[in-house]
């Protein structure tokens, strides 16, 4: 019972108040925290280039040996056997 009384004190609007900043934002603050932001993400990007290229060339391979061996097998069903006999 006391638990749910502690979560509804957190979650309320009233618990904290925001930090106002201590001097006017301005643009160049902005920019620079976009480019923060937009650093981390290049970094992040660059390193899960590499593995994604190697899946999608597996998956593709994988596509392709599934396709031949599978249209292999059917033409091996489908393959007429013609026989000719000399009379």
């Amino acid at each position: 019972m006391g638990r749910g009384h502690e979560e509804e004190a957190i979650m309320s609007p009233r618990s904290k108040t925001p930090e106002r900043p201590r001097s006017r934002i301005t643009r160049d603050d902005i920019e620079a925290k976009l480019g923060e932001l937009r650093g981390e993400v290049d970094d992040r990007t660059e390193a899960a280039k590499a593995p994604a290229i190697a899946v999608a060339v597996g998956v593709v391979v994988l596509t392709v040996v599934a396709a031949y061996w599978f249209g292999k097998r059917k033409g091996k069903k489908r393959q007429m056997v013609l026989e000719l006999r000399r009379i």
